[in-house]
């Protein structure tokens, strides 16, 4: 029996595009209509894992899904990179129908801000929910265009009018696979943790030091309110070798007394271009 898979829907995203790179075509896809609703459906187990964006390589975090991860019990088992490709989007019928309206995801116009005040300075921008959804808002009638990825235009029967148009060439969205267990050691692998520290000077420093002397390797770090109390922050932090490695049982051991928690978010393979 095919697995089923959550993702950030409707049909055409690249969230879609990020599953069907990570679990081919031969799963059940279950389009959700938000990240906190792949969060919902993977947790209570209406699909086997589920796939969310975490961060944009130009316009940075995905808030909303760092968010989610402080509270789900669910696990990082996996990690895709997409490139970015946006073009603009019109009816098929009507190609050369004037554009008054540039629909997308707000993190798409974000990322071709430059090149819609270059080309329509006068459209209206109209945030959607995904860039799925803004495909299917597309109106030659009402002058609706929409900037999304091929996928999305295959799934709408809709015209490609300008080709990669983002501002940035190398434009890339990093995707997270979330499952309900854990996967086992690769060879070469990720973990990333969720720590909290005390509201003091020097607390983050104290957090690294352990990571300095067993060389490992740190791949990023970032900060978020924690909503606990007011200036108060948790550290994201994703670095290289599994939880099971012995030197990363050694790194946890030397955590405790520097943190307040340590939240393992998962440990899972390093994603290689070739893969």
């Amino acid at each position: 029996m095919s697995k089923t898979v959550a993702y950030l829907g409707p049909q055409g995203t690249f969230s879609q595009a990020a599953l069907l790179h990570h679990f081919g075509t031969d799963v059940k896809q279950h389009p959700c209509g938000s990240i906190d609703e792949v969060f919902a459906a993977t947790e209570q187990e209406q699909a086997d894992a589920g796939v969310v964006p975490v961060e944009n390589s130009t316009e940075g975090i995905v808030n909303n899904t760092q968010d989610c991860l402080v509270d789900s019990s669910l696990l990082i088992v996996g990690e895709e990179v997409v490139p970015i490709e946006h073009h603009l989007l019109v009816s098929a019928e009507k190609p050369d129908m004037p554009v008054a309206i540039i629909a997308s995801h707000k993190q798409s116009l974000a990322q071709c801000r430059q090149w819609i005040a270059n080309h329509y300075p006068e459209a209206e921008l109209l945030e959607c929910a995904s860039n799925a959804e803004a495909a299917k808002q597309v109106d030659a009638e009402r002058g609706v265009a929409a900037i999304a990825g091929r996928l999305a235009a295959e799934s709408y029967q809709l015209a490609i009018k300008v080709q990669g148009i983002q501002d940035q060439d190398h434009n890339s969205t990093r995707f997270l696979v979330l499952a309900n267990e854990p996967c086992a050691p690769s060879g070469k692998d990720k973990t990333s943790i969720l720590v909290y520290t005390e509201n003091k000077p020097g607390a983050l420093f104290h957090v690294l030091e352990p990571f300095e002397n067993l060389q490992v390797s740190l791949t990023k770090i970032d900060s978020r309110p924690s909503k606990k109390e007011a200036w108060e922050y948790v550290f994201f932090i994703d670095f290289e070798g599994h939880q099971q490695d012995p030197t990363i049982v050694e790194l946890f051991e030397r955590l405790q007394g520097r943190t307040q928690l340590v939240k393992v978010l998962g440990s899972y393979p390093i994603f290689s271009q070739g893969d």
